[in-house]
């Protein structure tokens, strides 16, 4: 994990975050994750039902196409 505190708190948080905003924002997405009903995607009814009423099987051509993301190179940002 190259980004301080991990993919919580990567490179798509503002500009300005300290180590103490980023504690608080992982233990509020990880307290948040545990309250929830299911904390695995293929346990959640509505996705078991996506997958058998239009995308049919896990890494079929189908769900490949709808839901993989596909990147283009482009130029380094710079300020």
């Amino acid at each position: 994990m190259a980004c301080r505190g991990g993919c919580i708190a990567g490179g798509g948080q503002p500009y300005g975050g300290t180590d103490e905003i980023r504690k608080k924002r992982i233990a509020a997405l990880y307290a948040d994750d545990k309250a929830q009903t299911y904390q695995c995607s293929h346990h959640n009814p509505s996705i078991q039902k996506l997958y058998k009423n239009f995308l049919g099987e896990p890494l079929g051509e189908k769900s490949h196409k709808y839901l993989h993301t596909h990147y283009t190179a482009r130029p380094i940002y710079s300020k």
